[in-house]
């Protein structure tokens, strides 16, 4: 019951501070526009995936510690949780310090990265900028993690979503005021160390032996598995971080910065849908991860189908929304001129599929520690994205840079994360996995297919439609879902859920009335 009670606590917080911040950083990019325009846009765009790209100095070893303190946390060892945060501290200033002069080094090269250098005043100081918000961030991280592993996520996103709404607001007020965007991003470096420096003083309350003084050697077998894993996940990292951070730097490279500026429109919303399906499955990490420890493997695998048909229920509705909504959306909120076409809305919104029906099988196999049984995935996804999406790009512009997105995806990680889950995890054949798969995309297909030609007949004016075509998207595959799958398992696991969640809180709202 504990690990259901924070996976909620997690979930709620998580979707609540992600709605607050979504729509806060929505406003907040119409103001960005209004007042700074598409190039400082675009620049935005590539130099936040350039330091994406950087802070693979990290190499993993986040993860790796992670998961090395769920043992512990399970069976209340202070002194080897003790061991761990003083390497994690260690490590990740080390990182912090190796971010900062690596992207300072970095610098020279700009003019390379940007095909056409927009006439923008003190880029290589805005660069300097961005490299430094970077950095700072792990010098205070590491205990972060220690609340998020001892499945309290949920004080930490708080913190989080609170100091981005504050200091969005700040950065809303001072671009009205002075049009400046050097000083906006010195306010976006006085949020993140905000963000940081409130949860270090949380978990320091939470935990006080992280105000230990006494060096405690780690012993070899912690040692050899963080290096182990962390090897793993270095990989890992190197592949994920092609995968999605390299788009911006290659449309600046092969098509133009115009792109680039337009892309992180796009790239706003999906990436704002990704963080509530991130939050929703790291809100239950942490609790997998302790049932992974006391629990058998049916067990895991019984809950795994349950996260799984969450996995679909949520993409499925997701991804038919944008396939419907995406372009209407973005002429209403930035107008027509910020527009792609409906062939690369179409290749984006199956990445963003693709990429979400992975969270479920990610979930299980960074809980389980996993990471050193598909290390090669990683560099083999990295390597096929990197040179398909280059070679297409020169012949396809932007719909290029995006299929190579998809060829790599289909060829790697589809199919060998859940090979690997599914053999060393749950014990069980693969091809389980894919008759749940292809049977939740087809319903997918219907939905999409159904849904986009009902809502091509709405012509009633831009916002009358997308308020009619939202309806549509919110009714047909919901609908679709629930009439197919309301008997099953995985539909009822959720429900008594829900209901047992509801009972609580009706009891806990009687005792309150009967001591008032």
């Amino acid at each position: 019951m504990s690990r259901t009670k924070n996976s909620v606590k997690n979930l709620l917080t998580a979707i609540i501070g992600q709605g607050i911040g979504f729509i806060v950083s929505f406003i907040a990019r119409i103001f960005f526009i209004r007042t700074l325009g598409r190039e400082y846009l675009g620049l935005n765009g590539l130099f936040t995936n350039i330091l994406t790209i950087l802070s693979l100095a990290e190499l993993g070893v986040g993860e790796a510690i992670t998961y090395s303190l769920y043992k512990p946390l399970a069976e209340n060892d202070s002194k080897k949780c003790t061991m761990l945060m003083q390497v994690y501290k260690k490590v990740y200033n080390v990182i912090g310090l190796a971010i900062l002069l690596i992207g300072i080094a970095v610098t020279p090269f700009l003019p390379f990265i940007i095909k056409d250098m927009p006439n923008i005043p003190n880029i290589s100081f805005i660069y300097i900028l961005f490299v430094i918000n970077t950095s700072v961030s792990y010098f205070f991280s590491y205990k972060r993690n220690l609340i998020i592993a001892d499945q309290k996520r949920y004080i930490a996103t708080f913190i989080r979503y609170l100091a981005h709404i504050i200091f969005t607001f700040l950065e809303i007020v001072y671009l009205v005021l002075f049009r400046d965007y050097i000083g906006y991003l010195l306010i976006m470096i006085a949020s993140t160390l905000a963000d940081n420096v409130m949860v270090s003083i949380k978990a320091e309350k939470m935990y006080p032996y992280l105000k230990s003084k006494e060096k405690i050697p780690l012993d070899k077998e912690s040692k050899e598995s963080i290096i182990k894993n962390t090897k793993a996940m270095m990989m890992h990292k190197v592949g994920g971080v092609v995968v999605s951070s390299t788009d911006n730097i290659l449309l600046s490279k092969f098509v133009s910065l115009d792109a680039v500026g337009l892309y992180s429109n796009y790239f706003f919303v999906t990436n704002a849908l990704n963080s509530v399906a991130v939050h929703i499955f790291n809100s239950v990490t942490a609790s997998v991860g302790n049932m992974v420890v006391l629990e058998n493997k049916e067990k895991q695998y019984s809950i795994f189908r349950d996260i799984f048909f969450l996995d679909f229920w949520l993409f499925c509705f997701l991804s038919v929304s944008l396939l419907c909504l995406f372009n209407p959306f973005i002429e209403l909120w930035v107008g027509k001129e910020y527009l792609f076409g409906f062939d690369i809305v179409c290749i984006i919104v199956i990445n963003f599929y693709l990429t979400g029906m992975r969270r479920a099988v990610l979930t299980f196999r960074e809980a389980s520690g996993l990471f050193y049984k598909d290390r090669w995935k990683s560099v083999a996804e990295a390597v096929l994205n990197l040179g398909s999406s280059i070679v297409l790009a020169i012949y396809l512009g932007t719909f290029g840079v995006f299929l190579g997105t998809f060829i790599s995806a289909v060829m790697t990680c589809i199919w060998i994360e859940p090979l690997v889950l599914y053999k060393y995890g749950f014990e069980k054949k693969l091809r389980n996995y894919f008759f749940i798969y292809f049977k939740y995309l087809f319903i997918t297909l219907i939905c999409a297919v159904v849904t986009y030609y009902l809502c091509s007949f709405i012509n009633f004016g831009r916002f009358v439609s997308f308020i009619l075509k939202g309806i549509l998207c919110v009714l047909i595959p919901n609908t679709v879902v629930f009439l197919l799958f309301r008997k099953s398992n995985e539909f009822n696991y959720f429900k008594r859920m829900i209901k047992n969640i509801l009972k609580k809180i009706r009891k806990k709202q009687v005792v309150k009335n009967a001591e008032a």
